[in-house]
């Protein structure tokens, strides 16, 4: 399988997550304009690495997916938070989905921001009254490449993973969720996200774009 990492001044997470990932997987890093030598280190570390300048989350996912080469392809956050060891036993579950989605339970009280924590409750409970069952918009996921690429997601910033999954639910796609641990983010790194207010607010922004 090979294993899309959007990337952003991650270098100080890099060794242990490529590190991580489970024997028979490539990981494909996709630097998005970091200025800390993450390309560098990745490529040190065996990756394969792809540079997108277009900035923005879902512009680093999709120049990942087009490189990726593997009939199954899996996505996750390359900061440390999240155990790329729990990807085979998700891909496994594609026997009966088209989607296999991680619910993030954190590992200890203060590794998920309340901020981040409730705009993610809000947006999922949207999700669900559409019909599809999820609590979290999730940064670990598996899923079939050609299928992805069909379902055509556009989104090239914060509301790429919603996207995904409003699409996924319009085209009947069968969506798994599992629970995955979610750990603290590596020393040195700092989420664009859930790391600040701004990017909290800056993401639920996105994500009301694609809901209207």
């Amino acid at each position: 399988m090979d294993v899309v990492l959007p990337c952003l001044d991650e270098a100080a997470a890099l060794p242990a997550v490529l590190a991580s990932l489970p024997p028979g997987h490539r990981a494909i890093v996709v630097d998005n304009g970091s200025t800390d030598g993450s390309p560098e280190v990745a490529a040190s570390c065996g990756a394969l690495v792809v540079r997108e300048p277009a900035r923005g989350y879902g512009s680093a996912v999709h120049a990942g997916l087009l490189a990726a080469t593997s009939d199954v392809v899996g996505f996750a956050d390359a900061d440390g938070s999240l155990d790329l060891g729990e990807l085979p036993g998700m891909a496994a579950l594609l026997d009966g989905a088209d989607l296999v989605v991680g619910r993030r339970k954190p590992v200890r009280a203060g590794v998920w921001p309340w901020h981040a924590r409730a705009g993610n409750a809000v947006i999922s409970s949207l999700l669900r009254r559409r019909g599809l069952d999820v609590h979290d918009i999730a940064p670990l996921r598996v899923c079939r490449r050609e299928a992805l690429l069909e379902l055509d997601v556009r989104d090239r910033a914060f509301g790429y993973p919603l996207e995904l999954l409003v699409r996924a639910a319009a085209a009947g796609w069968r969506v798994r969720e599992v629970d995955v641990a979610y750990r603290p983010r590596a020393a040195g790194t700092r989420s664009k996200v859930s790391g600040s207010v701004r990017g909290t607010l800056r993401a639920a922004r996105d994500m009301a774009g694609v809901l209207r």
